[in-house]
């Protein structure tokens, strides 16, 4: 897991601000009350796991004041994935339940690594998967276009 979040906070970022912070969730009862928020707020029902049993979840925040955060964050996301699959580890981003860190008890269970002005990002699961990981689909063709 430090490798991978090592690799997450090596993402290229804005004129080098390195403006994002990466909380690491492995406390079995936070991660079940952050994933029932995100079951709420996704509006799935009770008992459902979007977080698909991953007992790993990474929440990346990126500083509001930083015109940059946005992308800063998504480029930090796609580091922590590409970084776990050499340890056949299955990796997803989440990006829809924004809300979440902002309700009080998300509030007060990050509170120590939550800084003021930091805006949540997205959140990467970490576990390994029921069965070997699912090879990527093909490419779309014409996507790169050469100017010579």
């Amino acid at each position: 897991m430090d490798a991978i979040i090592e690799a997450g906070l090596y993402a290229a970022s804005g004129m080098g601000k390195q403006a994002t912070k990466i909380i690491a969730v492995t406390n079995k009862k936070v991660r079940d009350e952050l994933s029932d928020l995100n079951r709420q707020i996704g509006g799935w029902k009770p008992g459902f796991d979007p977080f698909y049993g991953a007992p790993v979840v990474l929440i990346v925040l990126g500083d509001k004041s930083w015109v940059n955060h946005v992308y800063d964050g998504s480029l930090v996301m796609g580091n922590l994935m590409l970084a776990a699959r050499p340890w056949a580890l299955a990796a997803a981003g989440f990006t829809g339940p924004r809300k979440n860190l902002n309700c009080p008890t998300a509030r007060s269970f990050c509170k120590t690594g939550y800084p003021g002005g930091m805006g949540r990002h997205r959140h990467c699961v970490l576990g390994y998967p029921e069965g070997p990981l699912p090879e990527a689909p093909a490419r779309k063709p014409d996507r790169v276009y050469y100017i010579e």
